[in-house]
């Protein structure tokens, strides 16, 4: 089967999305006789890009047999969609935090990567909706507890979290404990570019409404047991390995809209499985794509509100707390939401596609 991607990024310069859904996954699909070719992405990552003119006639001449949008949609999309199924040529969304019933009313099939998100969708959409999540991609990072000391209980517990975003701000937990110190990975600019960190924590600042929030963006900044790395797909890594457990706080405050649902609503697996797969026991606010996958009191816990928190956190200053919790975390993930598993679902969804010969 011939299958091409229209993708929201270019290969060379991939967007997360992009990387997870599609690139991983491109040799385990040739590795079961799937042809794969990558017909368009923009230079600018973009939802919604103008594609080339001339894109249908490259699909015809390749006799693909199917053509997967990767979170794009828009009207130059939807207009060769629609050109697509005059020529005969099936089509596959994919979709990681929208909610699109018009995309998943114009194509054959739908992949979104949660259940939850599934749910979401209009009842008579649901056959043509499947779920292939975020594969774990390297599973072969594992945490190793160095042998525990004489008091098993650590004076100051290392804290991860990994966010798409640039906090100035910490959710449910605030200011932390005297015993807590954390990492924040996400998107800051590196430590070397202090200038670019300096305009971004003015823009930070600023975009605070109120002096109330102006001054919890300046204690976070300045805090000295709160510190903010950029994120990059391979050095993640090294932070989780460096840190006690994983935290993942989330302002749930956003009710969203009648058009759509709040972003914490529809947000995957994605972060959870990174750091449960490592061997790290998460702290985690309890969303629809958690609450499958976390098990309070056995691969990590939910907590919500500065007092929860602050609980779940002090049980994990224990060790061999720490040290179940993370062999219990990483066994519940490593298989189910391995880049393998997530192919396999992947391929049979293309399959389900795959014209009569």
């Amino acid at each position: 089967m011939r299958v091409g991607f229209v993708l929201a990024s270019t290969a060379r310069a991939p967007i997360p999305s992009t990387r997870v859904a599609v690139l991983n996954v491109l040799a385990l699909l040739a590795e079961q006789g799937v042809q794969t070719h990558i017909l368009f992405g923009p230079e600018t990552p973009s939802e919604t890009p103008q594609l080339p003119q001339g894109l249908l006639d490259d699909i015809v001449s390749a006799k693909l047999d199917l053509v997967v949008f990767q979170k794009v949609r828009g009207p130059s999309v939807v207009h060769l969609i629609q050109r697509l199924r005059a020529a005969g040529i099936r089509t596959l969304y994919m979709v990681c935090d929208l909610v699109e019933p018009e995309m998943a009313e114009l194509t054959d099939a739908t992949v979104v990567v949660t259940e939850h998100l599934r749910s979401l969708y209009p009842h008579h959409l649901q056959h043509k909706l499947h779920v292939v999540h975020d594969g774990i991609e390297h599973p072969e990072y594992v945490r190793s507890d160095p042998t525990l000391p004489q008091s098993p209980r650590r004076e100051r517990l290392r804290a991860v979290l990994v966010t798409s975003a640039s906090l100035y701000t910490l959710p449910e937990l605030g200011v932390p404990p005297h015993w807590l110190e954390i990492v924040i990975v996400g998107r800051y600019p590196p430590r070397s570019a202090l200038k670019a960190r300096l305009a971004q924590a003015r823009w930070g600042f600023a975009a605070r409404q109120g002096w109330s929030e102006r001054l919890a963006s300046v204690r976070f900044l300045l805090h000295p047991r709160l510190r903010t790395e950029a994120w990059d797909p391979r050095g993640v890594y090294q932070h989780l390995l460096q840190a006690d457990v994983g935290i993942i706080p989330i302002d749930t405050s956003d009710v969203g809209s009648a058009q759509a649902p709040p972003s914490w609503q529809v947000k995957s697996e994605n972060r959870l499985t990174l750091m449960m797969a490592a061997g790290l026991p998460v702290v985690a606010t309890p969303i629809p794509s958690y609450q499958g996958v976390l098990q309070p009191d056995f691969n990590g816990f939910f907590a919500q509100g500065r007092l929860q928190w602050l609980e779940a956190l002090e049980r994990l200053r224990d060790a061999p707390t720490r040290r179940r919790m993370g062999e219990a975390a990483r066994a519940s993930v490593i298989d189910e939401f391995s880049l393998q598993a997530q192919a396999r679902r992947l391929i049979k969804v293309v399959q389900s596609l795959e014209p009569p010969r």
